[in-house]
């Protein structure tokens, strides 16, 4: 992840007792989606233009900042992490991590207020910020994927291409929440003659599998396939360095 020049301002400690726990709302009379900013990244993305804010314990965070390292996007889009707790005020920017270095705010709400005035939808990472136009363009975790892997070829060279044209329908085929047996029992037969889910090669659909498996914990090493294939993926820089066990459920593990 690229350095980045830091103002001071970090917002104070975590206090439930003051401003109570996050809570996402939304009325049944009220149309809109939570993740709310949707907008693509432009046709010609200039470098330095946009920045991701981001989350190390959020799984869809995670798969826009892996796609992010495997675009080789490390000097073309910025990256910073906001801190791994919340209360009613959502994501903010503390110590651990650092302060905002694209705005200064103290909060992500600050970003998504300054998009649009009185937001009240879900503020979520990862959020993708627009300098140019002062606004969070997108917090669709899925489209920011896409975006980074697709959108820059003209102004980086890209480690893998995630999401190949031929295999898009296959990978988007793939992309289901691994969170119950019957699904690992399924990708651990799948995984029994292959390196890749897709295409015998590395791309989005591995991405989005990953995420869920490095959270698992020891429970992954009841599925021998999808264990092999999970310590194959960690050791890809991408993935390693994208991956802190210590801000997911189970801390004390690892696939190393």
């Amino acid at each position: 992840m690229s350095k980045l020049p830091r103002s001071s301002r970090l917002a104070s400690p975590v206090d439930t007792a003051v401003h109570g726990e996050y809570r996402i709302s939304q009325r049944p009379d009220d149309p809109r989606p939570l993740y709310r900013f949707a907008d693509q990244v432009g046709p010609d993305p200039e470098p330095g233009r946009y920045h991701l804010y981001a989350g190390w314990f959020c799984p869809w965070s995670q798969r826009v900042t892996i796609a992010h390292a495997l675009a080789g996007l490390q000097d073309v889009v910025t990256v910073s992490f906001v801190d791994n707790r919340r209360d009613g005020r959502g994501w903010a920017f503390r110590e651990r991590y650092g302060p905002d270095p694209v705005n200064g705010f103290t909060l992500l709400r600050d970003a998504y207020e300054a998009t649009e005035e009185g937001f009240d939808g879900h503020v979520s990472v990862p959020a993708l910020w627009d300098r140019h136009l002062a606004r969070v363009v997108s917090n669709d975790f899925k489209g920011i994927g896409i975006d980074l892997a697709t959108r820059f070829r003209k102004v980086a060279t890209p480690v893998v291409d995630t999401y190949p044209e031929h295999l898009r329908a296959e990978i988007e085929a793939t992309d289901v929440r691994v969170d119950s047996g019957a699904r690992l029992v399924a990708l651990d037969e799948r995984l029994a003659d292959r390196e890749y889910l897709v295409g015998g090669v590395l791309t989005e659909a591995d991405i989005r599998v990953w995420v869920h498996l490095a959270r698992l914990g020891p429970r992954i090493t009841e599925y021998p396939n999808l264990y092999r294939y999970a310590r194959d993926l960690y050791r890809i820089p991408a993935f390693r360095d994208t991956t802190d066990f210590t801000t997911y459920p189970t801390p004390d593990w690892s696939l190393a």
